[in-house]
């Protein structure tokens, strides 16, 4: 305790001397006022698979904490081998939790090797810091940017899919938390190299959210190395202007893996060094440095401008509509094999388009016609695919009705509504078109 009261007295002489010191040779308050303005950005710093008691990585890195003010985050697997509260109090206490009452911690699947199945020694340890055990997602704001905190074992909290309860959450605390800047973070990464395990494709619907709301960043773990990608979008397809950069950093201190070969958009990839990830989070950017522990030299240090599109506006309340149809209202001679597509005047939340909600008739007929349904959130477009293993082509020279139904829906959950009138209640968008002969 005397050790770290005297370091507090210590960082405040030091402000003092620096706020002193720029007064002296900057010769105004002005100089004052922005050197505190830059230091008082917040500092986001941390790693995932972090503390075992057979091993003293955890030790190395927690002394890395020591050195940087800030909040700690976790990306998962944090006390070895299974999240007890025995191990949490003997193996995780002694290194990082130290750092505990700064804490944003994420949970991994190591934590539900707990004997009770449901994460119990992690929920108890943390706390209401770690998010109700029945969830374990949370988000605060930290400075300008939101963050987020989800739990990639969503199997154990109600399921991973576009409309389980997680998926939901994220898409309405990211309409309703609007910002410039947006990270979120946990344990199985949708992207990585490492050769220990694949990228973990029941988070794709999480990271389609993220990117439908103009996500900057994501943060993982559960391979053991340090790798970056360039941004892209929730397929793997380089993004620059609005992709995701996702940061893997399994270097907590547990063990480290070896590599498989580089994966597309692959930037920066190390598996030999532990060590943590600083992000300092400006306003409109973020600062990225990996510091390693002592006795090693690897980092990767690096800046980037977040999404100017920012994430959706929580005032949002105008209902979308479809701007653009193929085949084209009216259109006669469409060929017979072309799916139908509706592009939508903005962003459209992905599990409202589906086949209850795009629909295909011939005219005249209530029977839908069935069909695959498809959204792509980079061109806001929904397509409709009527052909299977026994339907290649429409009816020669025959007419058809498309609907989009108001159960169609934005970001924001606003229904589609086609003609924009209130008083005429909610329009469905409705088009025909005409097969050749």
């Amino acid at each position: 305790m005397k050790a770290m009261k005297l370091r507090v007295v210590w960082v405040l002489v030091g402000l003092g001397l620096a706020m002193l010191l720029s007064v002296g040779f900057m010769g105004s308050e002005q100089s004052v006022s922005a050197q505190v303005a830059i230091a008082a950005d917040p500092v986001f710093v941390g790693a995932g698979d972090i503390a075992s008691c057979t091993s003293e990585g955890d030790e190395a890195t927690a002394n890395l904490l020591d050195t940087i003010p800030g909040t700690v985050y976790t990306t998962g697997d944090n006390a070895y081998e299974s999240g007890t509260a025995t191990e949490f109090a003997n193996c995780y206490t002694p290194s990082w939790g130290r750092h505990k009452a700064r804490t944003w911690p994420t949970v991994g699947n190591h934590e539900y090797y707990d004997p009770s199945g449901n994460a119990s020694g992690y929920f108890t340890y943390f706390g209401a810091a770690a998010g109700d055990p029945q969830e374990g997602y949370y988000s605060h704001d930290l400075g300008q940017w939101h963050v987020v905190a989800l739990n990639s074992m969503c199997e154990k909290v109600g399921g991973c899919g576009a409309s389980s309860p997680m998926v939901t959450w994220l898409k309405q605390d990211l309409a309703a938390n609007p910002r410039t800047c947006t990270l979120a973070y946990f344990h199985h990464p949708l992207f990585t190299s490492g050769s220990s395990s694949g990228g973990s494709s029941k988070m794709k619907p999480s990271w389609e959210a993220l990117y439908a709301a103009g996500a900057d960043v994501v943060l993982n773990g559960h391979v053991h190395n340090y790798e970056r990608f360039a941004p892209q979008t929730p397929s793997g397809v380089e993004d620059r202007a609005q992709g995701i950069r996702e940061f893997v950093i399994g270097t907590g201190g547990k063990s480290l893996n070896t590599l498989d070969s580089n994966l597309t958009n692959s930037e920066v990839l190390d598996a030999s060094t532990y060590g943590v990830l600083k992000l300092t989070l400006h306003p409109s950017s973020y600062d990225w440095e990996f510091v390693p522990v002592a006795g090693q030299t690897f980092t990767d240090v690096g800046s980037e401008s977040c999404d100017p599109g920012g994430t959706t506006s929580p005032s949002d309340t105008e209902a979308p509509t479809v701007i653009g149809t193929v085949p084209s209202a009216e259109a006669k001679q469409v060929d017979r094999t072309t799916n139908v597509t509706a592009t939508f005047s903005e962003d459209m939340d992905p599990s409202s388009i589906n086949d209850k909600t795009f629909k295909l008739f011939k005219k005249g007929s209530t029977t839908k016609i069935s069909a695959t349904v498809s959204y792509d959130p980079t061109t806001r477009t929904a397509t409709l695919n009527p052909f299977g293993s026994t339907t290649t082509r429409l009816a020669r020279g025959t007419t058809y009705k498309a609907v989009v139904t108001t159960g169609g829906k934005d970001l924001a959950g606003n229904s589609l509504d086609q003609d924009q009138d209130p008083s005429n209640g909610l329009q469905q968008k409705k088009w025909l078109f005409t097969t050749m002969t």
